[in-house]
């Protein structure tokens, strides 16, 4: 029998760990990575401010299906077979340690992506992956019992086709897996920024408030954690996760909408009204500017004096009741209009994409068409900032290589 051959579109995380899995399980198997850009694994270089967010410590399948807006059922049983620690260990294997920070999200200990790309660019070399780059696929078929991959170089015949493209903006960049009848959710943008055109607040950009709780008006959408100021607006980890909640409402609303921050999230309004009766009696001699009694940032603090008029040099126990009071409801229910938003620096994230009741979770195949396999952004799944999305990546390709290399 002659060789069989595996196409995999798409030369990022999840066609890559697809790619070299398959030809590392199979080596009679010929492998082919087609990517449409001149760059092979752009979001794992960038990832994470260029150090690569491999994935979360976060092994328990429960709680890691949580981080995920969309996916979760469907990841419920990929992660069984391949989650974070089998991806921690896929990595170590090949001398690439990973360590852990504080908030879980996982690293080279190299703090460099390269680590992470020459290790899988080094895999492509062992097993002979061939890669070809700018090459882009614009039609993809059937003729009898193959494929056919036609780019704008070449048409490759293949026995199996992964399609690990990553996610599209617009539903019509979907068509060419659209006229195998793949039905598509509608892609929407998650993990985005909020624009604050022109808000006071923009002055402090750079600052971040450790511990906010932030909530879109007239949605059931909160989160909590940090906040960074930014020239245009707000982004920061409670931010970008509540970008991803509410990709769906949000696009609906064209991204205009009310957000409520409380900046001292242990207390409403009402709570915090008593605590600082009490305070003023006991830090009465100190000045409002110099004891701030919540940890925040002290160039915020005293923004947030001046928004509700309080003279910064003024004694706490001078401080009248109405001050007193406006200053309660600013700290807690601090409302901010909206008005569109920013892509997370490079890390576009997709919400939508081929819908999981068309693919087997065991297999990553197609419910309609043998031999064609789906993984990564491509697929209706997308999860919150903190490597969760590049950990669907490595378990998608890893399911999908397994069971293209046992068929062989």
């Amino acid at each position: 029998m002659a060789n069989r051959t595996l196409v995999v579109i798409g030369g990022g995380a999840a066609g890559f760990f697809c790619a070299v899995n398959a030809a590392r399980l199979e080596t009679s198997l010929r492998v082919i990575v087609l990517e449409k850009t001149n760059k092979l694994l752009s979001k794992v270089r960038v990832s994470g401010g260029g150090r690569c967010n491999v994935t979360h410590a976060c092994f328990r399948v429960g709680e890691l299906v949580r981080k995920y807006p969309r996916g979760g059922k469907f990841l419920q049983k990929t992660f069984t077979r391949f989650g974070p620690e089998d991806s921690i260990r896929w990595f170590e294997e090949r001398g690439i340690p990973l360590k852990t920070e504080e908030d879980g999200r996982m690293f080279p200990v190299t703090d460099d992506s390269s680590s992470i790309t020459d290790c899988l660019l080094t895999e492509a070399d062992r097993y002979k992956v061939d890669v070809h780059i700018s090459e882009e696929v614009q039609q993809l078929g059937r003729q009898q019992q193959q494929w056919l991959v036609k780019t704008n170089k070449a048409v490759y015949t293949a026995d199996y086709v992964f399609v690990a493209a990553g996610g599209f903006p617009r539903a019509e960049q979907f068509s060419w897996l659209t006229v195998l009848g793949h039905t598509i959710e509608k892609p929407v943008p998650s993990l985005f920024t909020f624009n604050l055109p022109k808000h006071p607040v923009t002055a402090l950009m750079g600052l971040v408030a450790p511990d906010v709780q932030v909530k879109v008006a007239g949605l059931k959408l909160a989160e909590r954690g940090p906040l960074l100021i930014t020239h245009w607006g707000m982004s920061g980890p409670v931010i970008l996760r509540l970008s991803a909640w509410g990709a769906r409402e949000l696009a609906a609303k064209n991204w205009h909408f009310d957000i409520v921050v409380n900046w001292t999230p242990a207390y409403n309004e009402n709570s915090l009204r008593l605590f600082l009766q009490e305070y003023r009696q006991q830090k009465g001699a100190q000045k409002t500017r110099n004891k701030n009694p919540f940890e925040l940032p002290q160039r915020l603090w005293e923004w947030l004096l001046e928004t509700v008029g309080i003279n910064a040099e003024l004694r706490w126990a001078d401080l009248p009741a109405k001050e007193q009071n406006l200053l309660a409801k600013q700290l807690t229910t601090h409302s901010f209009d909206v008005r569109g938003k920013t892509t997370f620096k490079e890390e576009f994230v997709t919400a939508g994409g081929i819908s999981l009741s068309e693919i087997d979770p065991n297999t990553m195949q197609s419910r309609l068409h043998e031999g064609l396999y789906f993984g990564g952004e491509v697929l209706d799944v997308d999860g919150i900032t903190g490597g969760f999305n590049f950990q669907h990546a490595w378990t998608s390709g890893w399911i999908a290589a397994g069971s293209i290399a046992g068929k062989v």
